[in-house]
C-alpha cells in the first residue's frame, strides 16, 4: 500500500479523534498517527535492479495497462475498496465504482513510474510497484503529475477521511516505527498484482526476487504491508516475517494489514533459503 503524503484542499489534513470514528466493539490500532507534509527534497534516481526471467520496468505510455492488471488483482480486496465503497456513494452504480477503483490505481502507478520502480511480466500478468531505497512521493511535482491531486476531488467526503485521515498516516507512521532508522534506506514493495487469468505461473516470484537478489547484495531489508489473510504464508516463503497488524477501522467491519519485514540474507545463506 502507498506510503503517499499528498496534501488535502489547502495543504492541510486534521486526524480526527478516535472518539469521532465510532469504535465501539472494535479493535483499536495502538499506533499515534499524524499527517505530515514534508518539504520537496532532492532524490536521486531510483535504482534499477538487473532484470532477468522476463521481468521488465514499465514505461510511463504503459501505465494505464499496467494500472489495469493492480485493479483486476485487486478487484474484491477490501483495502483497495475501502475508498470506494463507502456510504455516501451508495448511490454510485458499481461501473462507476469500478471506474474510480482504477483510477485511483492509474495515479499511485503513475506516481510510481516517476518516483519509484514499477516491473511487470507476461502481457502485463503481474505487476509490482516498488519504493526504492531514498526515494518518496512527498513532493508536489509527483503528486500533480501523477493526478494524485485528483483525489481530493474524485473522493466522496467519506472516502477522503479514510484516505487522508486515516489511510495514509497510519501507513507512514506504522513503516517509521517499525523500520526505525532503516525507514529510508529499505526496499518498499507497495504494491504486487497478478491477474486471475495469469495466477500459478509464477509471475509473483519473479517479480519479488528481481528486487530481493539486488536487497541482498546491498544488505537491505525490503518492507510490505498485506491486505489478505493468505499472503502472509506465501511472503514467507520469500524470507519476509510478520511484525505486527494494523487495523483500518471507519467502516462496517475492521479491516487488518498485516506488517512483514523482510532482512536480507548473506550470500553464504542464500542456499538455505532456497531450500
Amino acid at each position: 500500500m502507498a506510503k503517499t503524503i499528498i496534501p488535502a484542499p489547502g495543504g492541510i489534513s486534521i486526524v480526527e479523534p478516535k472518539a469521532a470514528l465510532n469504535l465501539a466493539n472494535r479493535v483499536v490500532t495502538d499506533v499515534p498517527t499524524s499527517f505530515r507534509i514534508l518539504q520537496q527534497k532532492a532524490t536521486p534516481p531510483a535504482s534499477v535492479p538487473p532484470l532477468t526471467d522476463g521481468v521488465r520496468v514499465v514505461t510511463a505510455g504503459e501505465y494505464k495497462e499496467a494500472a489495469l492488471c493492480l485493479a483486476e488483482a485487486f478487484a474484491k480486496d477490501d483495502v483497495a475498496r475501502y475508498f470506494v465503497d463507502v456510504p455516501d456513494r451508495e448511490h454510485w452504480t458499481e461501473e462507476e465504482k469500478w471506474a474510480l477503483h482504477v483510477e485511483i490505481l492509474e495515479y499511485v502507478t503513475y506516481a510510481h513510474i516517476l518516483k519509484g520502480l514499477v516491473t511487470t511480466i507476461g502481457d502485463f500478468g503481474a505487476v509490482a510497484l516498488w519504493m526504492p531505497p531514498g526515494q518518496n512521493m512527498d513532493d508536489m511535482w509527483t503528486i500533480l503529475r501523477s493526478g494524485m491531486w485528483r483525489l481530493n476531488y474524485r473522493l466522496s467526503s467519506e472516502g477522503k477521511r479514510r484516505f487522508f485521515n486515516e489511510f495514509l498516516p497510519l501507513l507512514h507512521d506504522v513503516k517509521h516505527g517499525v523500520l526505525g532508522e532503516r525507514d529510508d534506506e529499505s526496499w518498499y514493495l507497495v504494491y504486487l498484482g497478478t491477474r486471475p487469468s495469469a495466477q500459478g505461473k509464477g509471475y509473483a516470484r519473479k517479480l519479488i526476487e528481481n528486487v530481493t537478489k539486488q536487497a541482498d547484495r546491498d544488505g537491505r531489508a525490503c518492507y510490505l504491508e498485506s491486505s489478505n489473510p493468505i499472503n502472509p504464508a506465501i511472503y514467507r516463503k520469500f524470507g519476509f516475517e510478520e511484525r505486527r497488524a494494523v487495523h483500518l477501522q471507519r467502516g462496517e467491519k475492521n479491516i487488518q494489514l498485516d506488517i512483514m519485514v523482510r532482512e536480507p540474507v548473506s550470500v553464504e545463506n542464500e542456499s538455505e533459503v532456497k531450500q
